[in-house]
């Protein structure tokens, strides 16, 4: 997972994993945590639902996304730029 900060905002680069909606992807970023007593690291996946207001992701797609105002029940994200394409 790959985190920088503008202003308040998150900004965050994931996978896509689905675009069957019409302006809306999923993206599953992947973060590395540490145990807290034993320090083994492990994987985490989140998903989440992000605004791609052109429908120009597919599926395998690297994107970043930033937080942004709600708009919708569970979008709270939008593509920044596509960072690698799907081969």
């Amino acid at each position: 997972m790959v985190e920088a900060k503008t202003g308040n905002r998150r900004i965050l680069t994931g996978t896509v994993i689905s675009n069957t909606m019409e302006k809306t992807v999923v993206v599953e970023v992947v973060s590395l945590k540490a145990h807290p007593v034993y320090k083994k690291r492990y994987r985490t996946t989140k998903k989440y639902y992000v605004h791609d207001e052109e429908n120009q992701c597919n599926p395998g797609d690297k994107i970043s996304i930033s937080e942004t105002r709600p708009l919708s029940k569970t979008k709270r994200w939008r593509v920044l730029d596509i960072v690698e394409r799907a081969q």
